[in-house]
């Protein structure tokens, strides 16, 4: 099997594997459904006090929440549900070393595997609660397929991005065997600094600026910013850049730790 073909089977796998949860999807559906009322509601409320804040009309901000109810998961703005856990607790137990024989890329291995798991949720996660907040608010919903096509790459780069982030929080385990504070952490800055409870375009001042330069930023905020299309041309590029550059910055940071975590793994007879 060719290297292409190999991270492809492992990406239908995590797809396959993440769609027999069917209980879970439907509760999570559930909970993201319930969550866009009570943040729209609260929108609703700030908007008509506050109107176009952040650069957004009403229908464009109510669109925001359940773009966000829809994405988190997708994106996995709040970690965990993907592969954290499973690979934090195979470092812990020593059965990384078996996964570090085999031949295939431990980072693009767990990468394929990511992908699928977004894959699986953007149709089982996501599809309902954006729907649902169609049929019962006046969403700012595009029409035409060329912002869907934009949106759906931005969405994919989102993806990558956030594994680069949980990928360096995995690779903590290796010095810190559990690794579970560094997730807190991290889960926590991309709550805030995803702008999954409010658009970061709303953050005042230099708080904004930094929130915004955040990795955390090309997970929703920029995705929703393409699908409202407040991102075309120059500056639709422009996203697709800064996506891109944390995602190579991530990633090649990932490599890097990955190279000098896993000599430690030999040092210490692993």
């Amino acid at each position: 099997m060719g290297t292409g073909r190999l991270y492809m089977a492992v990406a239908v796998s995590g797809f396959r594997r993440f769609a027999t949860y069917r209980t879970a999807t439907a509760a999570g559906v559930f909970t993201n459904t319930v969550f866009g009322l009570i943040l729209a509601y609260t929108y609703l409320a700030l908007w008509q006090e506050r109107p176009h804040l952040g650069g957004y009309d009403q229908a464009e901000a109510l669109t925001y929440v359940w773009l966000s109810q829809s994405l988190h998961m997708t994106v996995a703005a709040m970690g965990g549900g993907g592969f954290e856990d499973e690979l934090i607790e195979r470092i812990r137990n020593g059965d990384i070393a078996i996964d570090l024989y085999r031949p295939a890329d431990l980072q693009t291995w767990w990468l394929a595997v990511d992908l699928g798991r977004a894959a699986f949720h953007f149709v089982g996660r996501g599809v309902v609660p954006l729907v649902f907040g169609m049929l019962v608010f006046d969403l700012a919903v595009p029409t035409r397929p060329a912002t869907w096509l934009a949106f759906f790459v931005a969405v994919v780069l989102g993806v990558v991005v956030s594994y680069g982030i949980r990928y360096l929080v995995v690779l903590s385990a290796f010095w810190l065997l559990d690794g579970a504070g560094v997730a807190q952490l991290a889960w926590l800055s991309g709550i805030f600094f995803s702008g999954m409870l409010l658009p970061l375009n709303v953050f005042p001042g230099t708080l904004g600026e930094i929130a915004r330069a955040l990795p955390w930023s090309a997970l929703l905020q920029l995705p929703a910013d393409v699908f409202l299309g407040k991102r075309t041309g120059v500056d639709l590029l422009t996203t697709y850049a800064f996506q891109a550059a944390w995602a190579t910055a991530l990633l090649a940071t990932g490599r890097l730790l990955q190279t000098v975590a896993t000599r430690r793994v030999v040092v210490q007879g692993g």
